[in-house]
């Protein structure tokens, strides 16, 4: 177990933010950017990553989009568009879903 900087999982200040609300509770990479078990806090507030695994952007419901914070899937494809260059969907790509829980 280790402790990772929140930043590093998740990206921008939006995001860390609604962690803290409750309303992000995961986040799909391109990558692995911890391991389960790991921690990461945001002011006073710890969380645990209880799940890391890869999978397809095909494998992704509006389920995930929501405790990414978006209403649903096509919000959140509409989301990876703005936030990256040349981003385009592909059910095929790999990610790397991290699933984290607030432990206070």
């Amino acid at each position: 177990m280790a402790d990772i900087e929140a930043d590093t999982l998740l990206p921008s200040p939006r995001m860390r933010e609604q962690a803290l609300e409750g309303e992000v509770k995961q986040i799909h990479r391109g990558q692995s950017y911890a391991e389960e078990g790991d921690r990461f806090s945001i002011e006073e507030t710890t969380f645990e990553l209880v799940e890391i695994r890869e999978r397809t952007l095909g494998e992704m419901t509006d389920e995930d989009a929501r405790k990414e914070g978006v209403e649903d899937l096509e919000a959140y494809k509409q989301l990876l568009e703005r936030a990256h260059d040349h981003f385009e969907w592909d059910d095929e790509s790999d990610v790397v879903l991290h699933r984290f829980e607030r432990l206070d």
